[in-house]
């Protein structure tokens, strides 16, 4: 199997990793009121996710390192299969946040060890491309999750959104331990004497590693704790159905799925680290079209598509600066990037949760408008980049 299949086989694995880990945010409104809790309360079970989301990412890269990652994808992939299955049963929102940090547990090794699996089968010069389009089919996940969820939601109930993913997890995880391994073969590195935290400890102890990483927690902070209200935003702002605030996260995602495509040119033109800037820019803009948009929904429609596209140039362009630093630990080195996202998520879904709660949606989008720009000078400065 050639690995363009290789990417495609893991791109569906991320597929619907992706698209259960953002579907909760364009469903709050509706699981806020099927459990009866608050929007800004329900907002706790994306941090339930997010959370042990990024902290299993630790462990589980040197464990394939170790062991191998086909093995700890399979495994891992399998029993999140069933969690989110589980997450239909959720009761209340103690339940339901349980079910949630389950999922998030074992959705944690997909998406690094996928992009380690990718490093070691493309070579440098074609590894932008093709973990953009390994991000690419991610990311349509994403976006087919928010349309797809929200008419789930609306047809019938939030609870069928999750047996549907499980439905569709089950036969991507019969397709994985079909075709992966013998795919895979003696392309994938392995190291038995990995060890578990020295990896870490050197990634963290050299400047230009810790500086990307600080950049990816800050984008996980201000990108994602951004994107966890854009449900709420446009249902109270224009009183849509959760059919309809599922067709406008979309926007997202088609956006993420094209900057995945064309980010490999962007980079061929202007370079990694100016790439960087630039999607942190968009971010930026995206942010204050929507605290301006007000009434607009066509506004605030493009200021979701902004934020997407950004966001999958942005990020695209630091896994590929990251794939670079530890190529006999890469798994450990692709780990740290999603944990150092998601944690940066879970801090700015909490931090955005209490900004609404003391002032408005339209304040904090202003205040993580200006956190984008500063993190995008920030960016500029810090980030060096070696072929």
């Amino acid at each position: 199997m050639s690995s363009k299949r290789v990417v495609t086989l893991l791109g569906l694995a991320g597929f619907i990793v992706m698209a259960d880990n953002w579907v909760v945010s364009p469903l709050l409104p509706a699981i806020s009121k099927g459990i009866g809790v608050s929007t800004v309360s329900a907002g706790i079970l994306v941090t339930a996710y997010m959370l042990p989301f990024g902290i299993f990412q630790l462990l589980f890269g040197p464990l394939a390192d170790r062991f191998g990652k086909v093995r700890v994808i399979l495994t891992t992939f399998t029993i999140f299969t069933i969690a989110t299955a589980l997450c239909a049963l959720g009761a209340n929102l103690t339940s339901l946040a349980l079910f949630r940090m389950l999922t998030g547990v074992f959705a944690a090794a997909t998406m690094p060890i996928s992009l380690a699996l990718i490093a070691d089968i493309v070579p440098m010069e074609g590894r932008q491309k093709a973990i953009g389009s390994f991000m690419g089919i991610s990311f349509l996940g994403q976006a087919l999750s928010m349309g797809i969820g929200g008419a789930i939601a609306y047809a019938f109930d939030w609870r069928g959104v999750f047996v549907v993913y499980g439905i569709v997890a089950a036969f991507v995880a019969v397709a994985l331990w079909r075709m992966l391994p013998a795919a895979v073969g003696e392309h994938e590195t392995k190291n038995p004497d990995s060890p578990m935290l020295k990896p870490y400890l050197s990634l963290l102890g050299n400047g230009a590693s810790l500086r990307t990483y600080l950049t990816i927690f800050f984008e996980g902070v201000f990108l994602l704790g951004s994107f966890s209200y854009l449900g709420a935003v446009l249902s109270e702002r224009f009183d849509l159905s959760f059919l309809a605030i599922g067709a406008v996260m979309t926007a997202f995602g088609v956006a993420a799925l094209v900057a995945g495509r064309v980010s490999n040119r962007i980079v061929g033109r202007i370079g990694h680290v100016p790439t960087v800037v630039f999607g942190l820019v968009l971010m930026a803009i995206a942010d204050g079209v929507v605290w301006t948009g007000g009434k607009s929904l066509l506004l605030t429609a493009i200021g979701v598509f902004l934020l997407g596209f950004g966001f999958m140039t942005t990020h695209t362009t630091l896994l590929t600066i990251a794939t670079g630093f530890a190529e006999k630990a890469r798994g450990a080195a692709m780990s740290l990037a999603p944990f150092a996202l998601m944690l940066g998520g879970a801090v700015g879904t909490q931090i955005a949760g209490r900004v609404i709660a003391a002032t408005s949606y339209s304040t904090m989008y202003a205040a993580f408008g200006v956190g984008l720009a500063v993190l995008a000078l920030f960016a500029s400065k810090a980030i060096k980049f070696k072929a």
